[in-house]
């Protein structure tokens, strides 16, 4: 989730993977899949770069959390990693 600010000033958490569209009119209006929409104080542009920054901190994360990971099940994590979680892989299910 993002923190994006109503035009009168509130910030509020928005779920990037419910937005289906977002417009510049000039305001810059969000639509989400379900149609709900929000006009935000933030430019067209700053969304983009909130929108990219928020997805690139989630694989790097997933990176940091899958190279604590052994290949046999088993937990490891280097020296000078600090976690709290942990990711265990599960076999591949057969199809």
């Amino acid at each position: 989730m993002i923190l994006v600010t109503r035009l009168n000033g509130a910030v509020f958490a928005l779920n990037v993977d419910l937005i289906e569209r977002a417009d510049a009119t000039p305001d810059t209006v969000v639509t989400l899949v379900d149609g709900t929409k929000y006009v935000i104080a933030e430019s067209l542009t700053d969304l983009i770069d909130l929108i990219r920054d928020y997805r690139a901190s989630v694989i790097a994360l997933a990176q940091r959390l899958e190279s604590s990971v052994v290949d046999d099940g088993g937990w490891s994590q280097s020296p000078n990693q600090e976690s709290t979680a942990k990711v265990l892989r599960l076999p591949r299910r057969e199809r």
